[in-house]
C-alpha cells in the first residue's frame, strides 16, 4: 500500500522532504548530475522515496515538490522504472516515427531519425501525475483490487516524459491550467527543460498536437514567432508528415508571416467585413504600422501579456491612433486631421469607384499645399476605418499603381466607433481599448477566417499560398530538442572524465560475424588518474552491457587506432575529455521478437502520391492488388470514414482497364 497522502496535494508528510519546484533539476539540485545519463538518474533516485506497488512489479520513487508556500501548493514528481522484460512493446513507437528506419547507419549523428538506435535494457517515466489519474491509480491500489492500468499507462497527466537509458527521450504529454491543472503549461515545460538539461540528456522529442481555445499552437505561433510555442525551448523541425521535410516548413512559415495585411484588405469578401474592422482596430492600438500578417499575429500575442485577466478591465493604447501615433509625424493633429478629411471626402466625390493615388493627390492639392502632409496621410490611411468608411488600399496588378476606394460599412456594422462623427465631421478618438475577451474573440476571428476557413479566398491570387503553407505546418507534427547532454558538463573540463564508443559486429544465425557494424553514442566514464586500460575495458563493457539490450553480452577487444597494453595508465595516453572508441563483438545474442533496434523493420511498401517511402504515423490504406500503402488523405479518403474493404491505387485502376476484353 502506497503511503502517500495526496489529498489535493496540499500538506506535506511529516519527515518527508520537500524539494523547491523553481529550481528541481538545476545542475546541483538535488544532486550534482556531472556524470553520463544513467549515472545522473541513479543519482537523482537517491534523494526519492521508494514507492511500492504504485505500478506493479516496477520500482517507482516519488519526490514531493513545493510550487508555492503561500498559499500552499505542493506537487508530486513520480519516477518509474521500467525494464524491458515488463514492456508490453519492446519497440518504442516515438523513436519509429521521429524519423525513418535505417539500422544501417554507421553513427547515431549522421542518421535522420532514431529507429537505427538499439533496445535499451530500461526506460524512465518522469510523471507529474494530475488528480484524476493519481486517485484513480491509488484507488485500485488501497482497496487491494487489480490495477488494469498502472500510472503510466493512464492518460491525462500533468506532465507525461519517458528516458531511454541511452539519454535519448521523448515528451509524451503536457496538460496545463485548462485541464485542471494547478501549473500553467510555461511552467510544466520550464520544469521539463530543466530535468533533461540536468540529467543530461542527449536529444528529446515531442509530437505536437497542442491546442488552445480550439487553435492549434504549431500554427499560430509559427506565423508569429516563426517557430512553435515549444520552441521557445528549443525544440525545433523534427519529421514532418506527408512528405515535409524541413526546408519545405520553413518556406510556407516565411510565406504565412510575409502575407500583406493591404491583400488581405483588398480580397475580402463582404462576409468577412469584421476581420476588415479587425485589421484597423490593431493598426491603430500598435502605434506602428503593421505591414504583414505575422506582424499583426505577433502584436496581438504579446498584447496578451499586457492586457489584463480581469475581462472587464480595458486596454488603453498609449497612442492618439492612427497616423498620429506614427513617430515621423512632424505635424500637428489638427492639420492631420484636416488632411484626413480632405482625403476623404476626396473619395467620396469619386462614388466609391477605385482611383490611383495620384488622382487623390490632386484633387486634395486644392485644398491641402503641403504635398509632405498629403503623401505622409496617404500612406498611413490605407485599409483603416474613418466615421462609417473604410478605406482601402491596393496595388493594381495591371498598371502595378497604388489604388484608394471608400468603402461605405455603416449597414454592417452600425455600431462601429473607431473615430467619432462630430457635427458630419470625422474626429479621431484619443485612445483605443481593447478587453482580454474581445482580444481572445479577435486573435481566434483572424485564425479561423484567414488560416483556416479560407476556402472562398483560395481562387484569389495569393491566397492559394496561405492554404497550401498552412496544411504543410499543420502536418509537421514531429519535433526535437538537442540537449546536447552527450559530454556531459562543458563549463569545467574534469581531468579524470572520458567518453568512450563501442563499435560492433553482429553474428548470424550460423554464428559467423556479420559485415554490418554498429556505432554506439559516446558515454561519460569518470576514472582515477590511475586507471588503466584494463580497468577501463572493464568498466566500457560493464555501461555499454547495462544500457542496451543487444549488448548484454558484450566483449570488448580493441580500441579503434589505437593498441595499449592492459596496464598502461589511461590518461597518460589519452588527455582527458578525449574520446575513444571500442571494437567487439557482441557475443550470444538476446532474442528479441523484431530485432534489436527500436525501429521495426516491416516488409510491406510505402509509395504514397506525396511523396512519402515510408510508415510516418499517419492513416494508410493498402492497395488489394500491388499491396503498396498510401495515405488514406492522398487517395481522398477522409479521416472520418472508414476504410473500405477493397481498394485498388491508380495504377492498378489503369491497368484494368487497359486489359484486352474477353471474347
Amino acid at each position: 500500500m502506497s503511503h502517500l497522502d495526496l489529498s489535493g496535494c496540499k500538506k506535506r508528510k511529516r519527515g518527508e522532504r520537500v524539494f523547491k519546484f523553481k529550481t528541481f533539476g538545476q545542475r546541483g539540485y538535488p544532486a550534482e548530475f556531472n556524470g553520463s545519463f544513467l549515472q545522473n538518474v541513479r543519482e537523482l533516485l537517491e534523494f526519492g522515496q521508494v514507492e511500492t506497488h504504485l505500478c506493479g512489479a516496477m520500482t517507482s520513487w516519488s519526490f514531493q515538490l513545493e510550487v508555492f508556500r503561500h498559499p500552499s501548493l505542493h506537487v508530486y514528481l513520480f519516477v518509474i522504472e521500467e525494464p524491458i522484460e515488463l514492456s508490453i512493446h519492446h519497440h518504442c513507437q516515438h523513436c519509429q516515427y521521429i524519423g525513418t528506419v535505417n539500422p544501417k547507419v554507421n553513427s547515431n549523428e549522421s542518421s535522420s531519425g532514431w529507429g537505427h538506435h538499439m533496445i535499451c535494457n530500461k526506460k524512465y517515466h518522469f510523471l507529474l501525475p494530475s488528480k484524476n489519474t493519481i486517485h484513480a491509480c491509488l484507488s485500485h491500489i488501497n482497496t487491494d483490487s487489480p490495477c488494469k492500468s498502472n500510472l503510466i499507462g493512464l492518460q491525462g497527466h500533468t506532465m507525461h516524459g519517458v528516458f531511454h537509458t541511452n539519454g535519448f527521450g521523448h515528451l509524451l504529454c503536457i496538460n496545463g491550467l485548462e485541464t485542471g491543472s494547478d501549473l500553467a503549461g510555461y511552467q510544466i515545460m520550464e520544469f521539463w527543460d530543466r530535468l533533461c538539461t540536468g540529467l543530461g540528456a542527449r536529444k528529446v522529442s515531442f509530437k505536437d498536437t497542442s491546442q488552445k481555445k480550439g487553435m492549434d499552437l504549431r500554427l499560430l505561433h509559427a506565423v508569429a514567432y516563426g517557430k512553435p510555442w515549444f520552441g521557445r525551448w528549443d525544440y525545433a523541425f523534427g519529421r514532418g508528415s506527408f512528405g515535409i521535410n524541413v526546408e519545405m516548413y520553413e518556406s510556407a512559415i516565411k510565406a504565412l508571416q510575409n502575407v500583406p495585411l493591404s491583400l488581405l484588405a483588398h480580397h475580402l469578401d463582404a462576409c468577412k467585413k469584421d476581420i476588415l474592422i479587425l485589421l484597423s482596430r490593431y493598426q491603430i492600438v500598435s502605434g506602428h504600422s503593421l505591414i504583414t500578417l505575422g506582424d499583426l499575429f505577433h502584436f496581438m500575442l504579446e498584447l496578451k501579456f499586457q492586457v489584463p485577466k480581469d475581462s472587464s478591465t480595458l486596454y488603453s493604447s498609449q497612442y492618439p491612433g492612427l497616423v498620429l501615433s506614427d513617430t515621423s509625424c512632424r505635424w500637428s493633429p489638427k492639420r492631420v486631421e484636416m488632411a484626413i478629411r480632405v482625403v476623404i471626402q476626396a473619395l467620396k466625390r469619386a462614388e466609391l469607384r477605385w482611383v490611383s493615388r495620384q488622382e487623390v493627390r490632386d484633387a486634395a492639392r486644392a485644398y491641402i499645399g503641403d504635398t509632405g502632409l498629403l503623401d505622409f496621410v496617404l500612406k498611413s490611411l490605407g485599409n483603416h476605418i474613418v466615421g462609417k468608411y473604410f478605406v482601402r488600399r491596393c496595388l493594381n496588378p495591371v498598371t502595378k499603381v497604388l489604388e484608394y476606394c471608400l468603402e461605405d460599412i455603416s449597414r454592417e456594422f452600425p455600431k462601429q466607433e473607431e473615430f467619432l462623427m462630430v457635427n458630419n465631421e470625422t474626429k479621431l478618438k484619443p485612445q483605443q481599448k481593447v478587453t482580454r475577451v474581445q482580444l481572445m474573440k479577435d486573435i481566434f476571428n483572424l485564425y479561423k477566417n484567414v488560416l483556416i476557413e479560407h476556402k472562398k479566398m483560395t481562387n484569389t491570387a495569393g491566397f492559394s499560398t496561405i492554404s497550401v503553407a498552412t496544411r504543410i505546418i499543420l502536418d509537421t507534427k514531429y519535433f526535437f530538442k538537442e540537449c546536447g547532454g552527450e559530454l556531459g558538463s562543458k563549463s569545467v573540463l574534469n581531468k579524470s572524465k572520458l567518453y568512450c564508443a563501442v563499435i560492433w559486429s553482429s553474428r548470424d544465425i550460423g554464428g559467423a560475424l556479420s559485415s554490418i557494424k554498429a556505432v554506439t553514442p559516446y558515454e561519460c566514464f569518470i576514472l582515477g588518474n590511475n586507471a588503466t586500460f584494463y580497468e577501463l575495458k572493464f568498466e566500457v563493457q560493464k555501461t555499454f552491457r547495462e544500457i542496451y539490450l543487444g549488448l548484454r553480452n558484450f566483449v570488448a577487444e580493441s580500441i579503434t587506432n589505437f593498441n595499449p597494453r592492459g596496464t598502461d595508465l589511461v590518461f597518460e595516453m589519452v588527455r582527458p575529455g578525449g574520446k575513444i572508441t571500442f571494437e567487439g563483438i557482441e557475443g550470444q545474442r538476446e532474442i528479441v521478437n523484431g530485432g534489436i533496434y527500436e525501429g521495426v523493420m516491416s516488409n510491406f511498401v510505402v509509395d504514397c502520391g506525396c511523396g512519402t517511402k515510408y510508415d510516418d504515423g499517419e492513416r494508410m490504406i493498402c492497395c488489394d492488388i500491388c499491396e503498396v500503402w498510401q495515405h488514406t488523405r492522398c487517395v481522398q479518403i477522409p479521416n472520418g470514414d472508414e476504410i473500405p474493404n477493397i481498394f485498388l491505387c491508380k495504377t492498378c485502376e489503369q491497368d484494368i482497364l487497359h486489359f484486352p476484353s474477353l471474347p
